[in-house]
C-alpha cells in the first residue's frame, strides 16, 4: 500500500511520572488531530490509556497491540472505532522453560515495579502458579526504587532457587529518577547467584537466564492484518475479535547460564533463540 507514516514515541518505560505522561500524552493527540491520519496503530498499555481512550467512537480507527489489560478497562468492548491484539505473557511456557534449564529449582521469588500495568498480569500468573509443576512462587514483591531491589535479590539467595522477573522499568535511583531497566538486567547478571526467568526476548537480551517470549512479530503482524482490514477491504474495527497471539518464541542466554554454571541440553538450544554474549561485553 502506499502509505505515508508517522512515528510518536511515549517512552513510557523509562519515564514514569504521571504528569509526564499526561503531557506526552497530550503531544501525541495533538500529533493527531492536526495530520488526520486514516488509522492509528498504537501500541502497550500506556498508549492506550493517555491517547486512544480519547478517541472512542470517533471516526478514526485504532489498532492497538501490546495490552496487557482488558480492553474493557479502557472502554474499548464499547467502542466502534477500537480493536487490537492482547498481550498474554506466557507464564506456565516460561516457567517450564526455567525448570527444563534448572532441574533443582524449587522455589521462585516474582518481582514487581509499582506500575498498574503489572495488577492483570499478577492476577493471571497467581490463578496459574499452584499448577506449575516442581515450582513453588513463595515471594511476590512489589519494589519501587533500585536500591530496594539490589537488597531483595541478594536476601533472595538465602530464600529461594531462582527469581520471575516481571515489573523492571519503574525502580527509582536516589534522585528519583527511573533506572533503566538494560541496567537493573546488567546489575543482576554481574550481582545475583540466581537463575532468572521473565516473558520478553529483551529480557533475555540484557541478561535474564531464559524466556518464552511474547513474539514481538507476531503481534505486530496479527495487528497489521487487521489495520489491512480496515484500509484495504473497508472492514469495521468492531469486526474484529480482541485476542490474544499464541506463538511464543523461547529464548536462552548462555553467557547468564556459563557465568551460573549452568549446562543447557541441547535439544532445548537446538528450539530457541540463544544469545551468547552479554551486550555489554560486545
Amino acid at each position: 500500500m502506499d502509505i505515508e507514516y508517522q512515528v510518536f514515541q511515549m517512552d513510557a518505560k523509562n519515564k514514569s511520572a504521571v504528569e509526564w505522561k499526561e503531557a506526552v500524552g497530550q503531544e501525541a493527540r495533538e500529533l493527531i488531530d492536526a495530520w488526520h491520519p486514516d488509522l492509528v496503530y498504537a501500541s502497550d498499555d500506556e498508549a492506550q490509556q493517555y491517547v486512544t481512550g480519547h478517541y472512542l467512537n470517533t471516526g478514526i480507527p485504532f489498532v492497538f497491540s501490546g495490552v496487557n489489560k482488558d480492553p474493557a478497562a479502557y472502554g474499548f468492548t464499547a467502542s466502534k472505532n477500537v480493536t487490537g491484539v492482547l498481550e498474554i505473557e506466557h507464564f506456565k511456557e516460561s516457567a517450564a522453560l526455567f525448570k527444563k534449564t534448572v532441574p533443582d529449582a524449587k522455589k521462585i521469588a516474582v518481582v514487581f515495579d509499582d506500575s498498574p500495568i503489572w495488577e492483570p498480569v499478577r492476577k493471571r500468573m497467581q490463578l496459574q502458579a499452584d499448577h506449575i509443576s516442581g515450582l513453588e512462587f513463595t515471594v511476590w514483591d512489589t519494589i519501587t526504587t533500585f536500591a530496594e531491589y539490589q537488597s531483595k535479590i541478594k536476601a533472595y539467595e538465602d530464600q529461594v532457587d531462582g527469581i520471575c522477573l516481571v515489573g523492571i522499568f519503574n525502580f527509582k535511583d536516589s534522585n528519583g529518577n527511573n533506572v533503566p531497566y538494560a541496567d537493573v538486567l546488567r546489575w543482576t547478571a554481574e550481582n545475583s547467584q540466581l537463575p532468572d526467568f521473565s516473558f520478553w526476548i529483551d529480557r533475555a537480551t540484557y541478561g535474564t537466564l531464559c524466556v518464552m517470549s511474547v513474539s514481538g512479530y507476531e503481534q505486530g503482524l496479527a495487528a497489521g492484518k487487521i489495520a489491512r482490514g480496515i484500509l484495504v477491504e473497508g472492514k469495521s474495527p468492531s469486526s474484529f475479535p480482541m485476542e490474544p497471539t499464541t506463538k511464543g518464541q523461547p529464548g536462552i542466554n548462555m553467557a547468564r547460564a556459563k557465568a551460573l554454571g549452568l549446562k543447557i541440553d541441547s535439544h532445548i538450544l537446538l528450539c530457541s533463540k540463544v544469545l551468547n554474549n552479554f551486550p555489554w561485553e560486545k
